[in-house]
């Protein structure tokens, strides 16, 4: 599967656009991470619980769309994008989505 962040994939054309590819994950704080965050707001730096916690989300909602453009037979997404919402206090979705293509 190709994943582009433009609109286009170089040297290829786009036979069908085949629709919004998305994946999202929906995480919770831990009473660990935010523990050692709270240590860290004194010290200042970054809160690495909070930093993986965020990478593997992301990782998970691209892994996500990628088996969603996959079920509509897609050869590529494009225009792939990832934004963040606060579900509850403590909870937010990690959305990640794009235009699933087939291409020639």
């Amino acid at each position: 599967m190709i994943i582009s962040t433009v609109e286009s994939i170089p040297n290829r054309d786009i036979a069908q656009i085949l629709g919004v590819a998305r994946g999202s994950t929906v995480r919770t704080r831990n009473f660990a991470s935010d523990f050692f965050a709270a240590l860290k707001n004194i010290v200042g730096g970054e809160v690495e619980e909070y930093t993986k916690l965020q990478a593997h989300s992301r990782e998970q909602a691209l892994k996500r769309m990628i088996r969603d453009a996959q079920k509509m037979q897609a050869d590529a997404i494009i225009g792939v994008r990832f934004t963040t919402s606060m579900v509850m206090k403590g909870a937010s979705e990690i959305l990640a989505y794009g235009t699933a293509v087939k291409l020639k």
